[in-house]
């Protein structure tokens, strides 16, 4: 093993992150204070170790494991390198890392490379409901780093990806890694909220605004000043509405339904969608200078069929969970974990939650094998394994694997379909809509188009 100058030793302890100086055979030849504390060992116990076995507990490199490795970039460029790992800390947790990597050069003119270990995020403090920021995959990981830097900037923020991705979460974690994270962090979805009332859910109003109205009301905006505002569904926001909305996007302005004082709020705005905002411009169906304002950064989600290694680390999250609501504690098995990472869920985290429950209620002895995990085959009126996938506004899609009866309209086998759903799920328009791939504001109106209730799904 080398003997490094006093100098080199110097700029280890000068850095306030863990740092680690590692040889061209992936050794580590020198730590400072702060590494040898993230990983529970002395420096004797770190020096002479190879940087993959004391970080990620591995016995190869971390680009035989599929990572992006900054040890091949940087000896093969001389230049600094970013990347982000997941490694273990001294507990054995997993937690996200922001590594930096440097050239750094010996009098002897040796080479080595500096890595300075910046701590992201503990997987364990990401997750939220459906565990859907889960993962280290290199997709899952770059995502987290994208939102990460986005996170620090004050631009605006369009997540999108499709339903089921955790946008939502992305916009919560987003909002608690900016300087804004002690401030209020609001939702609307606007597919949710008639037109009629959307201004006013914004804005609020002031006493006498509209009969019935007998006081102020603070809006969103206003309720959110000095933190971050989340437009889920944003591409359901009606074209009169976006224009109204132009104002205090661009300089904070507005005033309350009824008003006449010019208010002003302090708010970042982070939205989110599943459908493609430019294509809906040029079709006129969305402001473009709505999109420039809303889009400062635009970051795309991963879907679950592009991070399939993350789906044993999702679904162990999510059976634990499960476990806690009262459930029984149930483990997979290397079949039934393989028969999962080979699915596409369209429906991605939301559908492999919905899977495990329903194999959770039907296993025995704790272990879920194969048979227990079962996708989603849709029937309707005797046409078996039909699976509909509908558009926004117009006529579903049905691929099946038999032909449709003769002379049986497309639109009664929807409103046969929306039937179903609404009485599986208790007529809850948002999970029906979930499910559909559709807003919640187009299944309203198709729930009108067809006269469908609740009572109705219910007596069919």
């Amino acid at each position: 093993m080398q003997t490094l100058e006093p100098e080199i030793y110097s700029l280890l302890e000068a850095q306030t992150h863990p740092f680690v100086l590692i040889d061209a055979h992936y050794r580590i030849v020198g730590a400072n204070q702060a590494y040898c504390d993230n990983y529970g060992l002395t420096r004797d116990q770190v020096v002479g170790r190879s940087c993959h076995e004391v970080s990620h507990r591995s016995s190869v490199p971390c680009h035989q494991n599929g990572e992006d490795c900054p040890h091949q970039t940087v000896f093969r460029t001389a230049k600094p390198y970013e990347v982000m790992h997941t490694h273990f800390d001294q507990h054995q947790h997993p937690e996200y890392a922001r590594i930096k990597g440097y050239p750094v050069f010996g009098r002897d003119g040796l080479r080595y490379l500096g890595e300075a270990i910046v701590r992201v995020k503990d997987p364990e403090g990401m997750t939220c409901e459906e565990m859907r920021m889960i993962g280290s995959s290199p997709v899952f990981l770059h995502c987290v780093e994208q939102l990460s830097r986005a996170a620090e900037s004050e631009a605006s923020v369009l997540l999108t990806g499709e339903s089921g991705v955790g946008k939502e979460l992305a916009a919560q974690y987003l909002h608690k890694r900016s300087p804004r994270r002690g401030q209020p962090f609001l939702t609307i979805n606007c597919a949710a909220i008639p037109e009629s009332m959307f201004e006013d859910e914004l804005f609020g109003h002031e006493r006498g605004a509209f009969t019935g109205c007998i006081g102020r009301k603070q809006g969103l905006f206003e309720l959110a000043n000095g933190g971050t505002l989340f437009l889920d569904e944003v591409g359901e926001i009606p074209l009169t509405l976006q224009a109204k909305l132009l104002r205090v996007l661009e300089n904070g302005e507005f005033r309350r339904v009824g008003g006449t004082q010019m208010l002003q709020a302090n708010v970042r705005i982070v939205s989110a969608t599943n459908r493609n905002l430019l294509e809906l411009a040029q079709s006129g169906r969305f402001r473009l200078d709505m999109y420039y304002r809303i889009a400062g950064i635009d970051l795309q989600l991963p879907s679950l069929r592009e991070r399939r290694d993350d789906i044993p680390a999702l679904a162990e999250v999510i059976l634990r969970r499960i476990a806690e609501s009262g459930a029984q504690r149930c483990k997979l098995s290397e079949q039934a974990s393989r028969k999962l990472m080979a699915h596409d869920f369209p429906g991605n985290v939301r559908e492999l939650r919905n899977i495990l429950v329903k194999a959770v209620a039907l296993c025995q002895h704790h272990i879920i094998d194969e048979a227990y995990i079962t996708f989603a085959k849709v029937g309707v009126s005797g046409y078996a394994s039909s699976v509909p996938s509908f558009i926004s506004d117009g006529e579903p899609v049905i691929h099946s694997t038999q032909a449709p009866a003769a002379n049986v309209p497309i639109s009664r086998m929807e409103a046969t379909y929306i039937t179903e759903l609404l009485r599986s799920h208790q007529g809850h328009r948002r999970k029906v809509a979930d499910i559909l791939g559709i807003s919640e504001r187009t299944l309203y109106r198709k729930i009108k188009l067809y006269g469908l209730t609740l009572e109705t799904a219910v007596e069919q």
